[in-house]
């Protein structure tokens, strides 16, 4: 029996596991922090150190979430945008073709909980398993692409992708300058 929707939890899965990496690698950072800074001992007058640990990696675990929540938002959107103005495909017949290709993130998402102690390994794995995925998109949907579109779709998706990580880069730095700039030196 082959159904449809069979797959259809595994970006779910997928961005579980991504987040309990950082997670995890977050959390543990947190309570060095909090020990250099003499932080943990008060804490530990109040709260067991089990609470402490499952509250920060909850806390963290939540915060990766909503971010991988809304990264897969818009790769949704902008993968359908794509679709809809290169595509020949009216029937939607691509993007049943396509959805299979989230195998992909979710080993990527096993293979980053061997890196909980690297939060580059973390970053590469994603990577990696994005352009992987961004391969295996494009080459699903060569049949129902001339060539000339095949390079606009892949330009749309490398331009947005790089304009967004420019967007979001440019704005945490002027954040960072601005907080820097307004401290008392």
């Amino acid at each position: 029996m082959k159904n449809t929707y069979l797959i259809s939890h595994f970006p779910l899965l997928s961005i579980l596991l991504f987040s309990l990496s950082l997670a995890i690698y977050m959390e543990s950072t947190t309570i060095e922090w909090f020990i250099q800074v003499g932080l943990l001992n008060g804490m530990l007058e109040f709260f067991s150190e089990t609470g402490i640990t499952f509250t920060l990696l909850f806390l963290w675990l939540a915060l990766f979430f909503m971010a991988f929540s809304a990264l897969k938002l818009v790769a949704g959107t902008m993968m359908e945008l794509s679709l809809l103005l290169f595509s020949k495909d009216e029937d939607g017949k691509a993007l049943r073709h396509i959805r299979s290709g989230t195998w992909i993130y979710l080993i990527g998402g096993a293979v980053s909980l061997a890196f909980v102690r690297m939060p580059e390994g973390i970053a590469s794995v994603f990577l990696v398993s994005t352009v992987l995925y961004l391969a295996y998109f494009l080459y699903r949907m060569a049949d129902s692409l001339s060539f000339v579109r095949f390079i606009g779709m892949t330009l749309f998706h490398v331009s947005f992708w790089c304009a967004l990580t420019a967007a979001v880069g440019y704005t945490v730095l002027r954040l960072y300058n601005g907080l820097i700039n307004s401290l008392p030196i």
